[in-house]
C-alpha cells in the first residue's frame, strides 16, 4: 500500500488506481477527481460519488438502502459531529477485497449518483 500525503490527507494510491480504472470503463460519464473528505473524491457528472480515504472507500448511497448495506462486511457508518451521516459510509479493505465486493460498492454509489443532489458551489 502506498499512501500519498496531501497536507494532512492520505490515501491508498493502489485503491485510487482501482477506482479510477473502474470508472473509466463506464461510458458517458464526466469524472472529476478532487481532494476532499480527507482523501481523493471521484465526482461523477458533477456530484460526489465515491472517495478513497486511507485504505477505505467512502461511499455515497441511497439512505433508503441502509438496512441492506449495514449487513455488508467492512461497513462502517460515517460519523460527523457525533451523528451518523445519512447516505454515507466507510468500507474497509475486508469489505471490498474481492472483485465482486469492489463492484458492489462502486455500482451502489453509481446507482445513487443519478438521483443525488449536487452540492452548491461556493
Amino acid at each position: 500500500m502506498v499512501l500519498i500525503g496531501l497536507t494532512d490527507m492520505a490515501y491508498d494510491n493502489d485503491l485510487v488506481q482501482q477506482v479510477r480504472a473502474y470508472l473509466r470503463g463506464i461510458p458517458r460519464m464526466a469524472i472529476e477527481e478532487k481532494k476532499m473528505f480527507g482523501g481523493l473524491a471521484f465526482l461523477v457528472n458533477g456530484k460526489m460519488c465515491i472517495n478513497v480515504s486511507g485504505d477505505s472507500l467512502m461511499c455515497r448511497f441511497d439512505p433508503d438502502n441502509l438496512d441492506e448495506i449495514v449487513e455488508r462486511r467492512g461497513y462502517r457508518p460515517m460519523v460527523m459531529k457525533g451523528k451518523n451521516l445519512a447516505g454515507y459510509c466507510y468500507v474497509g479493505p475486508e469489505g471490498y477485497g474481492q472483485p465482486e465486493d469492489f463492484s458492489y460498492w462502486l455500482e451502489l454509489c453509481l446507482a445513487y449518483n443519478a438521483q443525488a443532489k449536487a452540492s452548491s458551489r461556493r
